[in-house]
């Protein structure tokens, strides 16, 4: 079939009609026009269209990738942004570094966001200050020095900004071990913190305050001892604010003495004991070893002597010169030359008061006397929970310290008979 050429807007003109034919001699040959160039088929354009197309079509597809890569490419960017964005904001990040950061008065949101970023404390600073905007926390904030991180969400930054800080001074105090009640509390007017008679009064709640809040406060026996606080006034290093009310002064120590015992009630419970007969044979302890290494075989001592069933040591009694009769200076007696017994005037009357060596003194009281003598550190709670098990096995009842002024100063001599035990006193220097 040819291909008509023809213009296909132009009307198909009617094929002519031939005449009829008529007799006549035989017809001439019409001379033969030349046959036109034959013409391509559809076919064969259709091979050359594919021909010239093909390269073009694979390159299409080349691009097409190429932007489909490009676009996954923005997508995941903008979710992994997205989503530190989000972590951000919510202070899902590792917490970094306490900063100082100040807010000029005057300062609008959009400068603190920049200063936050400049100091690396938020990356976007854009979303901040979309956030303090809508948030609805921007007009809160305050001017002046605060303390921020890195890794605080954008609400812990707006509250900390929006509290106006006061630095408030302070000041470190440190606390010996085996301090008394009335010792903390002229260390404590000394450094300018509060007046001792006032530090007292709210220990011992004389003054009406109230330290219900710890289980140990309200386990402590009315029994006729000296004061209240003694034994219980953790002795540490603290820090405090010099304007500080006195309650919280104490507090701080009764807060350190409470979590410090936290972990020894499971075994007070089990050995059947009290925690305030545990802090009571602990100030001993303090005053008559005062080496975490000696506190063990101090207490073993102490233990056999109030626990024994030889005959001997039937009356239970403590013997320890820290709290007893013996009126000598080089003895540091709790009831004669400690800051307890000049606070209390006994001093100054000449004498300990007889209600009071019926309460304390340890070679008259059967067992333990009605309260501590100091305020020990946690070693010496410890062991006095804690006895060395072999010195408390063996049958150790006696100890001795070298005489400061010879050459065993500071060592321990322990002994099991009161013959061995006076040895060890010539061999110590006494």
């Amino acid at each position: 079939m040819r291909i008509n050429r023809s213009n296909a807007a132009e009307p198909a003109q009617p094929e002519p009609r031939r005449p009829e034919p008529q007799p006549t001699a035989a017809p001439k040959t019409p001379p033969q026009a030349p046959a036109p160039e034959s013409e391509p088929s559809y076919a064969e354009y259709e091979e050359e269209y594919e021909e010239e197309e093909q390269p073009r079509r694979g390159h299409g597809c080349l691009i097409s990738l190429i932007i489909f890569v490009i676009l996954m490419a923005l997508v995941a960017f903008g979710g992994f942004q997205v989503f530190k964005g989000y972590q951000e904001l919510s202070g899902g990040g590792e917490m970094g570094a306490e900063q100082e950061f100040v807010v000029e008065q005057g300062s609008s949101i959009s400068a603190i966001a920049g200063d936050l970023k400049e100091q690396g404390i938020i990356e976007y600073d854009w979303l901040f200050k979309l956030y303090a905007k809508y948030s609805g926390k921007a007009s809160n904030v305050q001017y002046g020095t605060f303390k921020v991180s890195s890794g605080m969400s954008y609400n812990e930054i707006i509250s900390t900004l929006s509290v106006q800080n006061v630095f408030r001074k302070t000041v470190m105090v440190t606390f010996p071990e085996g301090t008394t009640s009335v010792g903390i509390a002229q260390i404590m007017e000394q450094n300018g913190l509060c007046d001792m008679q006032e530090f007292l009064d709210c220990a011992n709640g004389v003054d009406g305050s109230d330290f219900s809040q710890y289980a140990f406060w309200n386990q402590i026996p009315d029994n006729g001892r000296i004061m209240k606080s003694e034994g219980y006034l953790f002795p540490d290093t603290y820090e405090f604010f010099e304007d500080d009310t006195v309650y919280n002064y104490v507090n701080t120590f009764y807060r350190e003495f409470d979590a410090k015992t936290a972990g020894l009630m499971d075994t007070i419970a089990a050995k059947g004991t009290t925690l305030d007969d545990v802090v009571i044979l602990a100030s001993f302890i303090q005053e008559e070893a005062g080496k975490p290494e000696e506190d063990g075989k101090v207490s073993a001592c102490f233990h056999n002597r109030m626990e024994s069933t030889d005959p001997l040591w039937s009356s239970h009694i403590l013997q320890s010169n820290a709290s007893s009769y013996i009126m000598q200076d080089y003895e540091n007696n709790y009831l004669w030359n400690s800051p307890t017994a000049e606070y209390m005037g006994w001093v100054a009357a000449g004498g300990i008061p007889e209600d009071i060596l019926n309460l304390y003194d340890t070679y008259r009281v059967s067992g333990l006397p009605a309260g501590p003598i100091s305020n020990p550190g946690y070693a010496a709670i410890e062991a006095s929970l804690n006895p060395d098990e072999d010195y408390l096995r063996e049958g150790y009842y006696f100890f001795v310290t070298g005489h400061p002024n010879s050459d065993v100063a500071g060592q321990y001599f322990y002994a099991k008979t009161a013959n061995e035990h006076q040895a060890n006193v010539n061999r110590a220097g006494w």
